[in-house]
């Protein structure tokens, strides 16, 4: 990537200082910026006090912390889905109907990212909120985004993902992914049982542009305790799909 003669790596180094900052991390001092970007403190002091004065990044002295200003950088992607904006009603009337947490991601990478969420309660032991990540082969929303690319971007997927067993259920042999990312795509919908975490059970279906192309997934997740997998196939995959069709239609419409 460096060996282009377009990329800026100044503009790099001040997009990998505010990635430094998470849920985990969300107040560093310059020390805790350096370390965790490479950089040395000079230049993580010069990048940090330049986002401070564009209104990113406030500090106390000490402690810098990302403003509310940041999102903006994110809303200007999303806004032009038109995606959250759209899903959203639709979303709080699934909900209503089905009475378990429902929520729409888009592949980045290799994870899923949430961009729009209703939750009902919370039955995961972390907190699932827009932004929230997770690696796409162990969830349902995932599965429906990877068994929606091409077979040749599928292959550079596997060629470099690192396939951990997150619970005993979680599906890590390349061959048997592959086969229920092919049944994904065959039947039009993912069912993850407890792969992710256990007792979480979740149901995903694709959400497709007006060229037919997978451009994000919505899915309804609840308690495995709530019900067998065969009853959630027959109860909540009629309504998810619904609610995708009807979402898809509003967004030719706004288009």
């Amino acid at each position: 990537m460096t060996e282009n003669t377009e990329f800026v790596q100044s503009l790099d180094r001040g997009l990998a200082v505010i990635r430094a900052f998470n849920a985990d991390n969300p107040e560093l001092t310059l020390s805790d910026v350096a370390r965790a970007t490479g950089l040395n403190r000079a230049s993580a002091r010069r990048f940090l006090h330049t986002l401070v004065e564009l209104g990113y990044v406030r500090t106390d002295g000490r402690l810098f912390a990302l403003r509310p200003k940041v999102l903006e950088l994110g809303y200007a992607y999303l806004s032009s889905l038109s995606l959250p904006e759209v899903a959203m009603p639709h979303l709080e009337q699934l909900v209503e109907k089905v009475h378990e947490s429902s929520s729409v991601s888009v592949l980045d990478g290799d994870e899923v990212v949430y961009v729009a969420r209703v939750p009902t309660r919370r039955i995961m032991r972390v907190s699932i909120a827009v932004g929230t990540r997770f690696p796409a082969y162990a969830t349902s929303m995932g599965r429906v985004l990877l068994a929606g690319q091409t077979d040749e971007w599928l292959d550079g997927y596997f060629a470099n993902a690192s396939l951990s067993r997150i619970t005993p259920n979680t599906i890590v042999d390349t061959k048997r992914l592959r086969a229920e990312l092919r049944r994904v795509r065959r039947d039009g919908y993912a069912l993850v049982d407890q792969e992710l975490e256990e007792g979480l059970r979740s149901i995903a279906v694709p959400i497709r542009d007006g060229d037919g192309r997978v451009m994000a997934a919505i899915n309804i997740s609840t308690h495995a305790s709530r019900g067998t997998v065969e009853n959630m196939r027959q109860t909540l995959l009629p309504p998810l799909r619904e609610t995708a069709a009807a979402i898809e239609e509003d967004l030719r419409a706004a288009r």
